[in-house]
């Protein structure tokens, strides 16, 4: 098992990094607040998870060891795979995450794109017991992540090249597209974003 990989960052894509490890490029697949860390040309560590299927070989990359714990934990919910397991650390941190299945949170879970009602109550159910450890705030209340999506955006966007000013326009761009509704996922909004500065370069 490939448990980490450390290199030059050779690509950044909305998805994905490409890391050069003694001369062969490694696809990893990251989320955009992993991504947001990443500078092209710059060396880079992350903790990997490698996921085999009979057609494939998918690697998986993360900033911190903590996120591929409990993305390899996630993944041992019933129903839950490797892209599920991705997208919850997509939309929360890994507090965030530790809190809503400890407490319960339906609602918090439900937020991640493929987690129904009926998702959220079988991963507190199955994980709650072995998720670990949760910190409070400083007034011993767990609070939830909120606003996090505009900052990895923004972070995302500066990643992959563009200005400090351009992202900051981007993030302005996609918020005015939301209906108020439910928030897409953090890569759809980070491809929107990336989509709107294509036609202004």
């Amino acid at each position: 098992m490939i448990a980490s990989v450390r290199g030059v960052v050779a690509a950044i894509a909305p998805d994905s990094a490409v890391i050069e490890v003694g001369g062969v490029g490694m696809s990893v697949q990251c989320a955009p607040g992993t991504l947001a860390g990443l500078k092209t040309g710059t060396e880079a560590r992350l903790a990997t998870s490698l996921v085999v299927r009979e057609d494939s070989l998918t690697l998986y990359g993360f900033a911190e060891d903590e996120e591929k714990h409990l993305f390899e934990l996630l993944q041992t919910a019933s129903g839950v795979g490797p892209r599920l397991a991705q997208a919850v650390l997509a939309v929360h941190q890994p507090e965030a995450v530790r809190r809503a299945v400890s407490s319960g949170d339906i609602a918090a879970l439900t937020r991640v794109p493929g987690i129904g009602k009926k998702g959220a109550e079988r991963l507190v159910l199955e994980l709650r017991d072995r998720i670990g450890a949760v910190s409070t705030g400083p007034d011993g209340v767990a609070g939830a992540l909120s606003g996090g999506w505009q900052e990895q955006v923004r972070q995302g966007v500066i990643a992959l090249g563009w200005s400090n000013q351009q992202a900051e326009q981007a993030v302005a761009a996609v918020t005015e597209t939301l209906d108020g509704g439910e928030i897409p996922p953090v890569p759809i909004l980070l491809r929107q974003a990336i989509r709107l500065l294509g036609r202004t370069r």
